[in-house]
């Protein structure tokens, strides 16, 4: 392993350099006029995968954007690994609140900022690195790998869910690995061994059928922003808890074990306001503040919209009003049932004066890893070796869709190894990934695959 460490060490400054190169790509998923720069990145990740060893790449094109999927099987009788990333990356909106370019790549205190530096093209790129040093040193990797690099993530994978589901013995593995979570805290490695779920609508309500004097007409007619908000107002109560009759029903209580484990992690709940620049916390009465994000699951409007909207004043009643719903789901919600239950609720409290229509966007069930199995043993040493602390272990309040496909169908258990921070922004303006972190990660993929190759012997 010294030449391998050595090799990472010696070309951290390259590392860096090609990262960027990644991350000025606008491979913004959802964004059809993003679609042939989106494509261009796949490419990228295409030539790159071949430049640094993997001669077995596949460019898939979808429906949608393209799946790279690449294999190097020279490691008889050892585990199989299933590497998982994206090269797809969330809006950047709004743009005003970034210090640089979002494209641009800017390192500033030790951070290289870019729109996808931690969410997840520099957390992907960590294995592709690790990977280039056993291949430029030894020419093989001490377990069998293979790789999905996917364009649709930030957009629910739909197109990688079925890929997945139509090659199950083409991507058999017994280790689904992830870099695509947060570590605790900077300098605390950790293991995030479970994701919260997702169910995800656009609400729309119309009123009258053209936009009206409020002078003339108020008082008339039903104001649909006004319906709208009085409906969203009213699916959550006054200690957090939200009113969609069953929502609760499938939810797993945390154990003793888990709240215990919490309680222990140097948390302090007035610093965690002051970082987000909120006077104080607030969520589900009953439970601490990292049960909430991690185990509990919530009802969050992502965006509301309607009637005049510019500068000065239009005294305008808007015939339409529209919003955004997220439900961050729990272990063993079913976001399908949740999907459900969230129609039948907003019909029955849906005004008569009004019509309201729902979108189900996309949905994602919860994800729970076992903390004894092989992958997780082998990647707790591994990040004691990289980042020379032992690991703790937590949950995370995201989702990634494809996981809980890997558990189900090709019967691989996951292993969650992330190497981004809480304060990194992920999704918001000036998201960075710390330099550190990077290079430490690569050093820990390396240690990982060594690790587990020693482990199942």
């Amino acid at each position: 392993m010294n030449t391998i460490i050595s090799y990472i060490d010696e070309n951290k400054d390259r590392y860096v350099d090609e990262l960027s190169d990644f991350l000025r790509m606008e491979s913004i998923s959802s964004s059809p006029q993003h679609k042939d720069e989106t494509f261009t990145c796949a490419k990228w990740v295409e030539t790159h995968l071949r430049n640094i060893g993997i001669d077995h790449v596949e460019f898939i094109e979808t429906k949608g954007h393209p799946i790279i999927y690449a294999e190097w099987m020279g490691a008889p009788g050892k585990p199989t690994v299933l590497l998982y990333g994206h090269y797809d990356v969330q809006p950047v909106d709004p743009i005003d609140l970034w210090t640089n370019g979002p494209f641009e790549p800017t390192i500033r205190n030790g951070d290289l900022y870019a729109r996808g530096s931690t969410d997840d093209k520099g957390q992907v790129f960590t294995h592709f690195k690790s990977i280039e040093a056993y291949m430029k040193h030894h020419g093989s990797l001490p377990v069998n790998l293979k790789m999905i690099i996917e364009g649709e993530e930030e957009i629910g994978s739909e197109n990688l869910q079925t890929f997945v589901r139509e090659n199950k013995e083409k991507l058999k593995a017994d280790i689904v690995l992830i870099s695509d979570t947060a570590m605790y805290a900077k300098g605390v490695p950790t293991i995030c061994y479970g994701l919260r779920g997702l169910s995800y609508f656009q609400i729309d309500v119309t009123g009258p059928n053209r936009d009206l004097h409020s002078g003339s007409f108020g008082g008339a007619v039903q104001n649909p922003a006004q319906g709208l908000a009085g409906m969203l107002a009213s699916l959550k109560d006054k200690n957090g808890k939200i009113k969609i009759p069953g929502f609760y029903d499938d939810v797993r209580k945390l154990t003793k074990k888990e709240r215990d484990a919490f309680a222990k992690l140097p948390f302090n709940e007035k610093k965690y306001a002051k970082t987000l620049g909120v006077k104080e916390l607030f969520g589900e009465k009953g439970y601490s503040t990292l049960e909430r994000v991690w185990a509990r699951p919530t009802f969050e409007i992502n965006g509301m919209w309607s009637g005049f909207t510019g500068e000065g004043a239009k005294t305008v009643l808007p015939s339409q009003a529209h919003a955004k719903i997220s439900m961050r789901l729990v272990p063993d919600q079913d976001p399908k049932k949740i999907a459900v239950l969230f129609k039948k609720h907003i019909r029955n409290i849906s005004p008569k004066n009004i019509t309201v229509t729902l979108h189900e966007m996309h949905g994602a069930r919860p994800a729970l890893a076992p903390i004894d199995s092989l992958g997780v043993s082998a990647a707790t040493e591994a990040l004691k070796k990289g980042f020379g602390k032992k690991p703790l272990y937590q949950r995370e309040g995201g989702s990634i869709p494809i996981v809980v496909t890997f558990q189900q169908v090709l019967g691989a258990t996951p292993v969650l190894l992330g190497f981004g921070l809480p304060t990194d922004n992920p999704h918001s303006p000036d998201e960075h990934f710390n330099l550190d972190n990077f290079h430490n990660g690569i050093k820990t993929s390396a240690y990982f695959f060594d690790t587990l190759a020693d482990m199942s012997k």
